[in-house]
């Protein structure tokens, strides 16, 4: 007989407690990756710095609290998408099989249904923002529709990721700037970097199971040279962040903002090894770390 922790994920980051809701409660989280905290944090991250960047952490401070709102709702409607399209795939694949849909924890009606309420939650942070926040955050559904279908037509879905999971950043800055000028600009394509480079360490998970099923990713792409890959994107994401800091504080002494979190990069890409999948993830899910040390330098920036 299947117990409740057998149709949990092995990457889930509360698994005691999510074994403990009733079965379809469970699936409900286990669909949204309410258990996986990680994946919303990086969602928030750029929004944060991109009000942090414009000035304004401590007057905005309830735009930052809506963004976090906003990114636990609409990563879990990304998530609930996701499965649905991917619904097959993951039946396949030894750390998705055991997701909701393919378990039979959830249907792909009760799944659609799910997908709904969790965007009416996201309806109610886009009502929080103004014209051209709303028209911004609005412009990110077709590209997050997208997405799925990325790792059957490119070795690079990484790369739509990052645009994706950088998108609050454009929502963030125009929604405090009221502008799109050039500093978010700068500040979003360092993210994107930052989200190939972190999302191509997560991928070495699956690298085997994607190559047998035919799933394309960066981490395939790269192979021997993951780490190599990985440090070129993370080198790119902190001199673009240099560049977004430099045009709104044009001062060497305000790069220094960065040092913490570019050495904490350099820390994930020394350790990496691409064979050890426990060490990936962990390295993973310390970017939410790399997320706040940047909020913190983007902050003083903003501010001074």
């Amino acid at each position: 007989m299947t117990s409740p922790s057998d149709t949990i994920v092995p990457d889930s980051e509360h698994r005691g407690l999510v074994a403990r809701l009733p079965g379809r409660l469970r699936g409900l989280a286990l669909l949204a990756r309410l258990d996986r905290p990680i994946g919303w944090w990086l969602l928030f991250w750029p929004g944060a710095w991109g009000v942090a960047l414009a000035g304004g952490a401590f007057q905005r401070w309830p735009l930052i609290l809506w963004l976090l709102v906003g990114s636990i709702a609409m990563r879990g409607a990304g998530c609930v998408y996701n499965d649905i399209v991917d619904r097959d795939l993951d039946a396949k694949v030894a750390r998705t099989a055991a997701r909701p849909i393919p378990a039979g924890l959830i249907s792909v009606r009760g799944a659609w249904l799910w997908l709904v309420a969790l965007s009416l939650v996201g309806l109610v942070v886009l009502l929080q923002l103004h014209l051209l926040a709303a028209g911004v955050a609005l412009a990110s559904l077709a590209p997050v529709a997208a997405y799925p279908f990325m790792k059957r037509i490119t070795w690079w879905p990484q790369a739509w990721l990052g645009l994706v999971f950088s998108w609050a950043a454009l929502v963030g800055w125009s929604e405090t700037a009221g502008d799109l000028s050039a500093p978010l600009w700068w500040l979003y394509a360092g993210s994107i970097a930052w989200v190939i480079g972190y999302d191509t360490i997560y991928a070495l998970q699956d690298r085997e199971d994607d190559a047998l099923i035919g799933v394309r990713s960066s981490a395939l792409a790269l192979g021997g040279r993951v780490r190599g890959g990985v440090a070129g994107f993370y080198t790119a994401a902190v001199l673009l962040w240099g560049m977004a800091i430099w045009t709104v504080r044009p001062d060497p002494l305000a790069l220094a903002a960065l040092l913490p979190a570019a050495v904490h990069l350099l820390w994930q890409v020394a350790t990496l090894r691409p064979d050890d999948g426990a060490g990936a993830l962990h390295r993973f899910r310390s970017n939410r770390f790399t997320g706040f040390l940047l909020f913190l330098g983007f902050l003083v920036v903003g501010n001074s």
